[in-house]
């Protein structure tokens, strides 16, 4: 469509939109600004030698954490691995590491801020690794929205949930609003917690994770489950509907658990006999439904762990993960397979490769300090009090 017939029907890009047309760039959104620097070439062929010499060059002052999702380039470089805050909790208990180098996207940076000390000193390898999920809900769009809910006359009865996978400002909106944050693994805990605080849940920013946990762990009902809209005018919903609820969950969805269908759980049934099928509770509820097992990122990792030889996999992750753990248990015969035939890796989370690793570490290495993410006092005191609560939690 050309500017020209844009204007003619009165259509106005979306800050989103000019976001992703790189025509603007938001320093407070999770799609970050332009990495700075000269990069390696990926065809470098001393970039791991480079790697191991900045890593040894800077010694017990850099810790490096690598997620789950990251590349094997990257993970053999990491000093922990693990979910995002299992990662932000290790980065804490190194107190004596100036940097913490953070593999991961930005969300899980802002959290290792959060978590460490004043004079530890967090760095994204590229400021353009965020999350499509935290994106979907903006400080402003969750603002407007608890505006909705206080003029609906429900606000008072409403206790924010918001899952780790959440920037700064939503963790911190969920503190002021003396609600928690909870991860996959614990958000069953959450959510009683929250009820017993509260008679409603506004669910932030994974519509799939709360409904699964709200229906197929809690035994509610899907009709005890509203979905609100940021985009359309109260959240397009009635007040009926936000009073008849108990469960307000938002219109966010991980851009690569989101993508696995019911299709895809037939059809592994259908090519391999015998397959156990089990899915990250990020995924549809449909496909959740269809699941043998669901759990967090540790839950599947121990789940083939402990599975017995020769037993057959189909699972419901970020392709990395699935790949690393298929040859891992190759040699004790256990036969793992990603649940779709569509190879998909996390977009953002792969922009951590070599070139950006090895450019940060000796930037570090030679005294740059190089794109380090910093979370601003207040939003920090109001999302360590959400964080703080999620701790607690029996």
């Amino acid at each position: 469509m050309t500017t020209a017939q844009t204007q003619e029907l009165d259509v106005q890009p979306t800050p989103l939109a000019l976001l992703l047309l790189g025509r603007e760039a938001d320093p407070r959104s999770e799609r970050g600004v332009e990495c700075p620097g000269d990069l390696p070439s990926p065809s470098d062929p001393n970039l791991v030698e480079r790697a191991r010499a900045a890593k040894e060059k800077l010694g017990s002052k850099v810790f490096v954490l690598g997620h789950h999702y990251q590349r094997d380039e990257v993970i053999q470089f990491a000093d922990v691995t693990g979910d995002s805050f299992k990662l932000a909790r290790d980065a804490a208990a190194r107190p004596e590491a100036e940097y913490i180098v953070f593999c991961g996207v930005h969300f899980m940076a802002e959290s290792a801020d959060i978590l460490t000390s004043d004079d530890q000193k967090v760095v994204l390898p590229d400021l353009a690794a965020g999350c499509s999920m935290a994106d979907m809900a903006t400080a402003e769009q969750v603002a407007e929205c608890w505006d909705v809910l206080t003029e609906a006359g429900v606000a008072e009865q409403v206790v924010p949930v918001s899952y780790m996978n959440s920037s700064a400002d939503i963790k911190a909106f969920t503190g002021r609003h003396g609600g928690t944050i909870c991860t996959s693994s614990n958000a069953e805990k959450a959510l009683n917690w929250a009820f017993e605080q509260g008679e409603k849940v506004l669910f932030l920013p994974d519509q799939h994770l709360g409904r699964n946990t709200a229906v197929r762990d809690m035994g509610m009902s899907l009709d005890d489950c509203v979905l609100y809209n940021p985009h359309k005018p109260n959240g397009g919903l009635t007040v009926e509907q936000l009073r008849n609820a108990k469960m307000i969950l938002w219109r966010g969805h991980c851009s690569v658990h989101g993508r696995f269908s019911l299709e895809s759980v037939e059809d592994v049934r259908a090519r391999i006999p015998g397959v156990n099928v089990l899915v990250h509770p990020e995924c549809r509820h449909e496909v959740v439904s269809a699941a043998d097992y669901v759990g967090s990122t540790e839950y599947i990792i121990k789940a083939l762990e402990a599975a017995p030889a020769g037993s057959k996999w189909a699972i419901g992750t970020e392709l990395n993960l699935v790949r690393r753990l298929a040859n891992r248990f190759a040699p004790e015969g256990k036969e793992i397979v990603f649940l779709d035939k569509t190879v998909c890796f996390c977009s953002t989370m792969n922009r951590i490769d070599l070139p950006h690793l090895v450019w940060t570490l000796e930037s570090l290495a030679e005294g740059n300090l190089v794109n380090r993410i910093e979370v601003d006092r207040e939003t920090e005191q109001f999302a360590k009090l959400a964080l703080e609560r999620m701790l607690a939690l029996p």
